[in-house]
């Protein structure tokens, strides 16, 4: 294996993860509720009266994010990352992470990053089944396709 040390950004990373950690933490200490990305989203299918709006506003917090870094620090802003994959099977693959999400209660950010720091069994086991289905699908893809 080696490190493509053009690309290691430790220190961006570390800061990326305080960041959501703390926001991660924050987020339960004053709401109660777990900072997962497909709860949010799950949560206004179908939208609950008075619980919608936070929702709405966290997601199009997400969505523009890029845009507001990009008119902040434009030189920041790294280059969009390049799909080797159709429309269709970028459609195929969402709609199998969303319904691997359904499944697993939860999705990557609730399980590994606020399950985990609770402490949550099911979170460390869905975060493990996470992990090794993520290195099985690496694996197949090497060798053999």
């Amino acid at each position: 294996m080696t490190v493509d040390w053009n690309h290691f950004t430790p220190g961006p990373s570390l800061a990326g993860g305080v960041l959501l950690g703390l926001a991660s933490a924050l987020f339960i200490l004053l709401n109660g509720r777990i900072l997962g990305i497909s709860g949010i989203l799950g949560g206004l299918i179908p939208p609950r009266r008075g619980d919608a709006i936070w929702r709405i506003s966290f997601l199009l917090g997400l969505l523009c994010a890029p845009w507001l870094v990009q008119f902040v620090d434009p030189a920041r802003l790294l280059e969009v990352p390049r799909i080797d994959a159709s429309t269709g099977m970028v459609i195929v693959a969402g709609l199998l992470v969303g319904l691997g999400t359904r499944y697993a209660s939860g999705c990557t950010s609730g399980h590994g990053v606020c399950g985990l720091s609770r402490l949550s069994p099911r979170s460390m086991v869905a975060t493990g089944v996470f992990m090794a289905a993520g290195f099985a699908t690496v694996y197949v893809v090497r060798h053999f396709l």
